[in-house]
C-alpha cells in the first residue's frame, strides 16, 4: 500500500488514525531497510545517494547470498555485485534465471534493459594484467550509467603507447589509471590532463611489490596534481566516484 493510499483510508475513515500511523510506520521503515535478519538491505539507500546498494559477494554463505540477490532485484529491478565465483554464479541464476556473470572483472549483475550511458570516463591500465580491476572499475560505472571508454596496455614501460592516446585520455571527465608494479601510470597521466584522476593500485607485481603496496605508495606520494587514490585493487571504488564526478559535470541529471 502507497502513502497516498494509507491517507485516503484515513481520510474516509476506513482506517482509524492509529492504524494509519502504524502502517506510515512500517512503510517509513521499508523504505530505510528491509530486514532479513542475517542482512539490512539499504532500499533506501538510492533515494539518499543516487546509487542502490551493491553487494560485495566474497565471503557471503550461499544461503544468504540468493535471497539477497533476489530482495535487491524485487526492490530495484536491476541487481549488481562484485568479487563473485562462478559457484555463486550458478547458485544465483536459480532465482534470477538471466543474471549475467563475467569472469574476468567477476561481477555478477542483471541490468535494466535500455540503459543510456552518458558523459565519458577514460579507464586505463598499465599492462593486461591489471585489466581485472579495470573491468571492475569500468562495469560499475557502465552500470550507474557512465559511457566509459578503455584504453588497456598503455604502461611506462612503452610510454609512446600512451602518448598516442593522449587526446582520447584527456578529453574524458574523469580518469582511472590502474596500475601495478611501481604504479607511475597515474602520475604520468596526472602531469597530462586537466581532469581528475582516480588512481586504482593493483596487487600485479614480483615480491618486492609487496602485493599492491609500492604501487599505492607511489600514488600516494605523486607529485602530479588532482590524483587520488583508492584502495589496492579496488576497482569498483574507482567506477563509484568517477560515476559520481561524471554526474556532476552533466549537471546531476544521471
Amino acid at each position: 500500500m502507497k502513502i497516498r493510499d494509507i491517507l485516503e483510508q484515513v481520510r474516509s475513515g476506513a482506517l482509524s488514525v492509529e492504524e494509519g500511523e502504524a502502517l506510515f510506520q512500517e512503510k517509513r521503515r521499508e523504505k530505510m531497510y528491509q530486514e532479513l535478519g542475517y542482512a539490512k538491505l539499504d532500499t533506501g539507500r538510492k533515494a539518499r545517494s543516487g546509487f542502490e546498494e551493491v553487494v560485495f559477494c566474497a565471503g557471503k554463505p550461499d544461503a544468504y547470498l540468493s535471497a539477497i540477490y533476489e530482495k535487491l532485484y524485487e526492490a530495484n529491478g536491476e541487481v549488481f555485485g562484485t568479487r563473485a565465483t562462478v559457484h555463486q554464479y550458478e547458485l544465483v541464476r536459480q532465482v534470477i534465471p538471466d543474471i549475467s556473470y563475467d569472469p574476468i572483472s567477476r561481477i555478477l549483475k542483471k541490468e535494466k534493459p535500455g540503459k543510456a550511458h552518458v558523459g565519458r570516463v577514460a579507464v586505463c591500465t598499465a599492462g593486461t594484467s591489471d585489466i581485472p580491476v579495470a573491468e571492475e572499475a569500468a562495469q560499475t560505472a557502465e552500470y550507474f550509467g557512465t559511457y566509459v571508454e578503455r584504453i588497456y596496455d598503455v604502461g611506462v614501460s612503452g610510454i609512446h603507447r600512451l602518448l598516442a592516446k593522449e587526446e582520447a585520455i584527456a578529453s574524458a571527465r574523469c580518469v582511472i589509471a590502474v596500475a601495478g608494479m611501481e604504479g607511475a601510470l597515474a602520475s604520468v597521466i596526472g602531469g597530462l590532463v586537466r581532469n581528475p584522476v582516480i588512481a586504482v593500485p593493483t596487487s600485479v607485481g614480483y615480491g618486492a611489490s609487496f602485493h599492491g603496496l609500492s604501487a599505492l605508495l607511489t600514488m600516494l606520494n605523486s607529485c602530479a596534481n588532482g590524483i587520488t587514490v583508492v584502495n589496492i585493487d579496488n576497482g569498483f571504488g574507482a567506477g563509484y566516484v568517477a560515476t559520481q564526478i561524471n554526474r556532476l559535470a552533466e549537471g546531476g541529471h544521471l
